[in-house]
Order: structure tokens, then sequence, then C-alpha cells
């Protein structure tokens, strides 16, 4: 394999970056595409798309399901997913892996099937101010349905969590602690090992949200010490609607299932119904099996590179995307969190963000605007919405060059 080198960047990453065929195209006007939008949902490389070609061509059938020879290969694939996720997530069996839509199931998941169980009138889920919708919402439903109540644990200015007002509001009646292993409007990358253990001594689950982070940070749940992490594949190099709940074998084998269908059962009578074993009994239905087969060798790819020298390349880009920024006149950095991954959320004085995007993209530049479905996080800072750049193991520092001229053209326009 032939590699080039780039200043401070992985040896291959032409290699790389030719892997994706998407990054190869040309939009209006002859331009090439600069994709910066990783954090709404990650481009695909050839494995992947092989993985789900090759699984309808060649395998396609229903898992769990068939005696036949489709069937039996389907399945092998399909559970042969579960062990990459696992090893991925570091989880001690394969059966503490659910596979489901992404990670707003999950979570969802978790709320109605582990938490609205165990929840009275008073009780507390804290939950903190930079969560995404999808893991402040679900906890609001089941709060409803309850009685308990949802609390928010504060951040500062720069986006860290304020851990001592945190551990402040833990108290007797906090039953669950969700947090973000990485906040996808500002990058920043939570101590969770340290939430974990303040929770537990209060006696709260911790359930994690690992959309933002699976792709870019190595993942230990023992290490974390987390209860539930929950993951989405797009995020990480997949196919959209797969993803995965991670929960303590003890916790979920105590759950009852969320929903009932095909494959969830031991048993069925007019009577009364029993169920499988976990995972089984949190996975009605036909699943996504071409798309987790792809999930597999998703993470197969991330692990060739190493999650390490990804993340290494992605603070190289981050180090130097935050100092190129600096010289836009106007520009604010929103989330300035001393530990974050390579997410750049901004301001411009004077243009509304929507304004930043459209003009962005008539050059090329696709990065996403609006609140970034995490409303809280908007307030806090005082703005309705930010421009974002996110970065991923496909990018480069020409990426950043390219997103600085844009911002400057966009200056020029607005004065």
């Amino acid at each position: 394999m032939t590699t080039t080198q780039l200043p401070g960047l992985l040896p291959e990453l032409e290699v790389i970056r030719a892997d994706f065929p998407i990054l190869e195209r040309t939009l209006a006007g002859g331009l090439p595409l600069v994709y910066l939008d990783s954090a709404n949902t990650s481009q695909k490389p050839q494995a992947v798309i092989r993985a789900v070609d090759g699984f309808y061509r060649e395998h396609n059938a229903n898992v769990s399901r068939a005696v036949h020879a489709l069937g039996s290969e389907a399945t092998e694939a399909y559970e042969g997913a579960r062990g990459l996720v696992a090893g991925l997530l570091g989880a001690k069996d394969p059966r503490e892996v659910v596979f489901v839509r992404g990670a707003t199931e999950a979570i969802n998941l978790v709320a109605q099937s582990y938490a609205r169980p165990r929840l009275s009138p008073g009780d507390e889920i804290l939950v903190t101010w930079m969560e995404h919708h999808s893991n402040l919402v679900p906890w609001q439903l089941v709060a409803e349905q309850t009685g308990a109540r949802v609390r928010g644990i504060p951040m500062d200015d720069r986006g860290v969590l304020d851990l001592h007002a945190y551990e402040k509001m833990l108290g007797r009646r906090t039953r669950v602690v969700a947090v973000g292993h990485v906040s996808n409007a500002l990058g920043t990358v939570n101590p969770v090992a340290r939430i974990a253990e303040l929770a537990h001594a209060a006696g709260a689950a911790v359930v994690v949200d690992g959309a933002q982070s699976a792709a870019h940070v190595p993942v230990s749940v023992q290490e974390l010490g987390a209860d539930f992490y929950a993951i989405s594949g797009h995020k990480a190099f997949a196919p959209m609607g797969t993803g995965a709940l991670w929960g303590r074998l003890a916790l979920l084998e105590e759950m009852p299932p969320w929903m009932g269908g095909g494959d969830m059962i031991r048993s069925v009578s007019f009577e009364g119904s029993t169920w499988a074993d976990v995972p089984a009994k949190f996975e009605a239905g036909t699943p996504n099996a071409g798309g987790v087969v792809a999930l597999g060798a998703a993470i197969d790819w991330m692990s060739a590179i190493g999650l390490d020298r990804i993340r290494e390349h992605e603070e190289d880009l981050l180090r130097y995307g935050t100092a190129a920024l600096a010289d836009v006149p106007g520009l604010r950095l929103i989330g300035t969190a001393p530990d974050k991954v390579a997410i750049l959320s901004f301001v411009l004085e004077g243009v509304h963000p929507h304004d930043v995007g459209t003009i962005l993209d008539r050059e090329g530049i696709a990065v996403r605007t609006g609140h970034h479905c995490a409303q809280p996080v908007m307030e806090h800072f005082g703005v309705p919405a930010t421009t974002r750049a996110s970065l991923s193991v496909y990018n480069t520092r020409e990426d950043l060059d390219a997103l600085v001229a844009g911002l400057q053209h966009v200056r020029q326009l607005f004065g």
C-alpha cells in the first residue's frame, strides 16, 4: 500500500480518504466536497458499503429463524457483529449487547424498561445541561409517567460540567444519572468515570449516551463505570438505522421487555407469554441484519486504524482549526473545554448561522447549523443557534483552510 506523509496527520491519510467514494464528489460548479458534518452522520468507507451489498447479494435471510444455509449464514454474521460491538465497548459478555436502531432507541429502552418500573413520585433523574434531546426527552416522558422529576446538571461557559454542583444535587431520591460521553453541540468529553463513581455512591444508575464518542475515543464501559451505554452506528461509519445498547447483564436480566413481537419470546399462549433470554428479549421483530453486519465491518475498519491514532489525528485538526478560526473577525467559539473532540461550534457576529451555512454550501462546504437537538445548550450560551464544523478521520487541514476562507467570504458579504 502506498502512503503519503502529510505534516501532523496520519501517514496513510490519502489512502483513508480514497476509501470514501463520496469524498470524490464534485458539486455544482465543479466544486469539490468539503465534508465537515460528521457529528451529524459520518461518511461510509468501502468496507461498509461492500458489507451491505454482500449481505443482500449472497446471504439475505432472516436471522435466528431458519435452519437453511442462508439463515445460518445470516445469523452467524449478525451474531459476529455483536461480538465486535462487545469488543469495541470493552464488554465482558456479548449477551450484554442489544441491537437497536440507534442511541435514541437505546435510551428510550432503558427509560421504559429499567427506569419506569423503579421510579416513584418524588424520585429524581439528573441530566446534564449539554445533552442531546435523545438523552433528555425520554427522561421527561418517563418522569411524567411516574411522577418523578428531571433536574439539570449545570455547566460553565467553557462547556465544562460543574462537578461540585452535581455532587450536591445527588441525594437519596436520585435514581438515574444520564450523561453524554461527548457533547454533540460542544465537543466536551465528560468525566464519566467520576460522574459514575459519585452516582453509584448515591445508589443511582448511570446511563451514558455514547453516540458522539464511539468513532472518536477509545471506550471501556468497565473503566467508565457505566450501567448502560448507547451508540449509533451511523455516526461511526456504519449505516443509518443501526446501533447498540450495552447494559450490565444482571440489570438486563431483571428488566422486562420494552416491545413485544417475534423472536423475543420463549413461549406464547392466550394465558400469557414468557420471554427469551437476553439479548433476544429486547430484539423484537425482524432486525436490520444487513446494517448490523455492516456495523461490524465499520468496527473492523476503525480497529485496523486504531482509535488511539484516530483521536490523535482529530486532536491535531482541532488544534489547527481552533487557531485558524481565531483569525476570523467577529467569530466566537461556543465550547472551549480543555478536553474535547474535534467539534468547532461558533457564531459569527451579525450573521445568522443559517446564512453562514447556506453561503458555505455554495462553496462546497458542508456544515451543520441550528440548535443541534441541544436547545438547553443554546439557552445557556444565549444564542438561537450555532454553526458547527465536526471532523473525522478523513478530514484534513486543507478542509479547515477551506472553511476559514469560506467564512472570510461570509464576513465580506455581511460587512
